[in-house]
């Protein structure tokens, strides 16, 4: 072990199936994935940091920082298991979770279902009170109506509350007040506030987003006390940080408090890595895929930054349309999430189809193939069945596989079923979930107007490789990335992720009559707010500050964001603001309407660490062809038949190198599958440059 002080920083990935962990030393890089444990998801990070601190060769007290993202609390969310929640609102929108917004998200199903309501109505309570938009008391708040339903709460026996008013966005003095008197008659119980969660108009998105963080809030705040705890128990005392949806990190006692905001926490992470590989190789159009063990994660990166959002959906249920999911409102790097992984099980439906997800076979008790007590054919299973997977080589040899399992499990629940060989079933499970994860690419990038075709793809995750070059035919893209350590992607962009924290509120102000003054106070309270969160986490040097505004003209039901310069407004701002709303709004529609007046109706203030620059890789002349030095039967999906693929070990190859498919390129974390359509050039910094033949 040495005793020279070096740069050791950890990130750790939960997700369904894997836990992932990657250390970078001075700048060198060790990882490994451990099955996550569900009963104590900190034991597989312990067990993990304790495995590359030893591939490393340093002790666990050198490690300076860890950064943790999780998957923990969106699978509560999908899976509903959290805490016993009751939700506490305005007399008269008790039923607004059920209600939601009246949209249907597909116009002509007579048969259409709704996502059931986080918390069910028995255990939602009303009080009497009312604030107008303007955060106006309009009805005081009725303490015997309080009192009655504190007493409610303390029989019902619940281990957590939601409290959510009408326009508490505005004045959450109300909501206040209510908490206190939680909290006076039950100390110990678990309370959240909307108006402090996501302090955003439209009333069915910010109930459901503090309802969302009350159902997670206990589980959550107890892991995170007991990993630290644990962490320091085996020597590692260095400070524990959280990656937050936004891509940004926070210390773990913010997480604890907004556990909300870490529900797109581990698929952000990923996004920020496709984003630094992205700036590396100067691509302005990226479709960062990432496929793990559990689900599917898609993102669009333009201009080298991740799409954001200020709402988003938790597993939709209906052909990734949106509205068919559970709204959050808060700010997220924006992706669409399938059910679609590794552990995704097949089976057949009434109609006689393959359909996969989104049910997985997670860790416990796993693929059929890890013989660890699962019988549902699944992903990975077809994966071995085709010949993508090495039985003997998967997770480095930590896993062995078993052919005949995997067999017997497709065959008992697909062919028996339809009629199929295991090889004809494996193959309509895998075109099942790439056709899955095609449309879900395709629908994405069409809600953002933009074609698909034109991006280049970069992936990783355990399963992303394996299924990139099937995609790209699928969508029509002629190149996919796989950057070194790829298995471990999300852990590796832990890493990378700025310290920062996005402060977003509603407040309408109409720019005919633009109270300036007012608006100022406003953004100094939420700067002030933003660099709270990230205070402890700034090296030297100023944070970057970046302010967005939320505009629409008024009579219109949706806005758009306009991106702000960080000062002061003056009596001229308006006419300043004005223009910048109509140059994004003819960019987003075409032109510009004349005669109606323009407002604001939400604001950001997000602070930041500035990024590192980052050193250009130059293209790389191509070289020679590699002859694999052995091969093995697989089968080409567009070929329709088995095919014999060269066999590379990527820590074999060197810069310039080209492999032609059908080849497969493992590693220990994953393997890249390229089709015969496909050749792979090695990149100077290792990446893996697949391009159409």
């Amino acid at each position: 072990m040495s005793s020279t002080p070096r740069n050791c920083r950890v990130g750790v990935d939960i997700g369904g199936t894997f836990t992932d962990i990657a250390l970078d030393i001075d700048g060198t890089l060790h990882s490994t994935k451990i099955l996550t444990d569900y009963t104590a998801p900190e034991r597989a990070i312990l067990k993990g940091v304790k495995a590359v601190a030893d591939m490393a060769g340093i002790a666990l007290s050198e490690i300076g920082i860890l950064i943790h993202g999780t998957t923990l609390a969106t699978n509560a969310l999908i899976e509903r298991r959290g805490a016993k929640t009751a939700f506490v609102t305005t007399e008269g929108f008790r039923d607004v979770l059920e209600m939601r917004t009246e949209n249907r998200f597909e116009q002509y199903d007579l048969n259409i279902s709704l996502p059931p309501a986080l918390i069910a109505r028995a255990d939602r309570f009303v009080v009497r009170e009312r604030i107008d938009a303007a955060g106006k008391v309009l009805l005081d708040l009725d303490h015997a109506s309080v009192a009655a339903v504190v007493e409610k709460v303390a029989a019902g026996g619940y281990e957590s509350v939601a409290i959510g008013f009408i326009h508490a966005y505005a004045n959450g003095a109300h909501e206040i007040a209510v908490r206190d008197a939680i909290l006076k008659r039950l100390p110990d119980l678990s309370v959240s506030i909307s108006s402090e969660v996501s302090p955003q108009m439209r009333e069915f998105e910010r109930f459901n987003t503090v309802c969302a963080n009350a159902y997670v809030k206990p589980a959550i705040k107890s892991y995170l006390d007991r990993l630290v705890v644990s962490l320091k128990d085996i020597g590692v005392g260095c400070p524990v940080f959280m990656i937050h949806s936004g891509g940004g990190i926070v210390s773990v006692d913010s997480a604890s408090e907004f556990p909300v905001r870490l529900v797109e926490s581990g698929p952000a992470g990923g996004a920020i890595f496709a984003a630094d590989i992205a700036r590396q190789y100067g691509l302005d159009t990226v479709l960062s895929f990432d496929m793990g063990g559990t689900t599917a994660k898609i993102c669009l990166i333009e201009n080298q930054v991740p799409k954001t959002a200020k709402t988003f959906e938790v597993a939709r249920t209906y052909r990734f349309r949106k509205g068919s999911g559970m709204p959050i409102s808060i700010p997220v790097v924006e992706m669409v999430e399938i059910g679609a992984g590794g552990g995704s099980i097949a089976s057949v439906d009434a109609m006689r189809q393959i359909r996969v997800g989104p049910h997985s076979a997670a860790s416990e008790p796993g693929p059929a193939c890890y013989q660890r007590g699962g019988k549902n054919p699944t992903v990975t299973d077809a994966d071995l069945i085709l010949g993508k997977l090495d039985p003997a080589n998967f997770a480095g040899g930590a896993i062995p596989l078993s052919v005949e399992a995997s067999r017997q499990a497709m065959s008992d629940d697909i062919g028996s079923v339809i009629g199929l060989d295991p090889e004809a079933s494996a193959y309509g499970t895998c075109e099942m979930v790439d056709e899955n994860m095609a449309n879900a690419g395709r629908v994405h990038t069409v809600e953002n107007g933009k074609n698909i075709s034109d991006f280049t793809m970069i992936t990783f995750g355990g399963a992303g490789p394996l299924h990139a070059a099937r995609l790209c035919e699928k969508m029509g893209i002629s190149t996919f990335l796989v950057p070194p350590g790829a298995g471990v992607g999300s852990a590796i962009g832990f890493l990378k992720a700025p310290f920062g924290y996005e402060s977003v509120r509603s407040a309408v102000f109409n720019l005919s009559n633009f109270e300036y003054l007012e608006a100022n106070r406003l953004l100094q309270a939420m700067k002030a707010e933003a660099l709270g969160f990230v205070e402890g986490g700034l090296d030297a040097g100023s944070p970057v500050i970046e302010r967005t505004l939320f505009m629409r003209y008024a009579g219109q039901g949706w806005d758009i964001p306009v991106p702000l310069a960080d000062d002061n407004f003056d009596a001229a701002s308006a006419e300043t603001i004005a223009a910048l709303f109509e140059r994004e709004y003819e960019r987003f529609f075409g032109r510009a309407i004349e005669g109606l007046d323009i407002e604001i109706v939400s604001w950001s203030v997000k602070a930041s660490s500035p990024l590192p620059p980052v050193e250009r890789i130059p293209s790389v002349a191509e070289g020679n062809v590699v002859q694999p030095g052995r091969t093995r039967r697989m089968f080409e999906a567009s070929q329709g038949a088995y095919l014999e693929a060269g066999i590379h070990e990527r820590t074999d190859l060197k810069s310039g190198d080209v492999i032609k498919g059908p080849a497969v390129i493992v590693e220990r974390e994953t393997s890249t599958v390229l089709t015969s359509s496909f050749k792979a050039i090695v990149q100077h910094d290792g990446c893996l440059l697949a391009t159409r033949i």
